[in-house]
């Protein structure tokens, strides 16, 4: 078990920038220097800008995809850890607040890929020592390496909000089945809540309908919970269901605003009061009135030094007894 007698460094390319930023300030520590560039016909490069020999390093960079950087974040990942490596760092975690590359995380049709294996394999291959994440795709990307594999979940940071509303008749939603473990881990944590669960049918990549409806929505206040955010399709006709069915109000509490094409566009005119939403992905400069952000830097600041310092991360999930955290 590593013993360090300084502080972390925290290390950032340019996928998000400004969270590393605000974890390293929630630790009382300035962000390790960090040059991301282009050499003339635009390969990245990068030099760490300073000495982190024997250092513990965290490397904060999601790895989404851009319409206007490609798969950028996901190879400058790649270039920073094998330069932390040949630096000669004692030990490298790579903090992913989001995870890309993960939806082909299993082969279930003939002739596809698994990404996620890939990507993981790609990261630990470069030199990563330990992953930090939160809401994966799939829980079963941890087994894709032998390496550490610390799991958070967004829930830790918006359901303390949500508790802060005091809604009076609270019900957690899915928009589809697939989140009824997410649902049950809000309902276990708010006393006096219900669970609604919709058993959705995709008809193609940009439309679905409501097949049933499982739980009480009239007079109810429905939060509807999701890991991510894409086209906002799932949420918008959840919420017209929840609507149709007489809830009083809907609100959405996601983790990953990856927000595509006209995502924003279609849950501001959706019957919807508030989105929740958390800064694991970098999110626009002006986001529509009733969108609220949740930062997640000092739930991944206090994972970071607990790893530091070889400490636990239950306490984290409210599992030892204590609360959830709320900031």
């Amino acid at each position: 078990m590593p013993f360090f007698d300084s502080s972390p460094v925290i290390l950032s390319g340019s996928a998000h920038p400004a969270l590393a930023t605000a974890i390293a300030r929630n630790l009382g520590l300035d962000p390790g220097a960090m040059n991301v560039g282009r050499f003339p016909d635009h390969e990245i490069k990068v030099q760490i800008g300073g000495n982190i020999r024997g250092k513990d390093v965290f490397i904060v960079q999601p790895t989404h995809a851009t319409a206007d950087r490609g798969s950028d974040n996901l190879l400058e990942l790649l270039i920073m850890t094998d330069a932390a490596r040949r630096a000669s760092a004692e030990r490298i975690t790579v903090v992913l607040p989001y995870f890309g590359y993960a939806r082909q995380d299993r082969k279930d049709k003939p002739r596809v890929p698994i990404t996620a294996k890939l990507v993981t394999s790609m990261i630990q291959h470069a030199g990563a020592d330990r992953f930090l994440s939160i809401d994966l795709h799939s829980g079963q990307i941890q087994g894709f390496t032998d390496a550490p594999f610390d799991h958070l979940y967004g829930w830790i940071v918006l359901l303390p909000v949500i508790k802060s509303l005091n809604l009076a008749a609270l019900s957690i939603g899915s928009v589809d089945l697939g989140g009824a473990t997410m649902v049950g881990n809000w309902r276990s944590r708010i006393p006096g809540s219900d669970v609604v669960l919709i058993d959705k049918q995709r008809l193609g990549d940009r439309s679905t309908r409501i097949r049933q409806v499982i739980g009480e929505v009239e007079g109810r206040d429905m939060v509807l919970v999701d890991d991510v955010l894409s086209s906002g399709i799932s949420m918008e006709v959840a919420a017209r269901a929840m609507q149709e069915r007489g809830a009083r109000s809907v609100r959405a509490a996601v983790t990953h605003g990856v927000f595509c094409e006209d995502c924003i566009r279609r849950l501001e005119e959706a019957p919807i009061t508030e989105v929740y939403v958390t800064d694991t992905l970098p999110l626009p400069s002006s986001l529509p009135g009733k969108f609220r952000v949740c930062s997640v830097a000092p739930l991944l600041g206090d994972a970071i030094m607990d790893i530091h310092n070889s400490n636990s991360l239950t306490h984290h999930f409210g599992l030892d007894g204590s609360d959830v955290k709320s900031e």
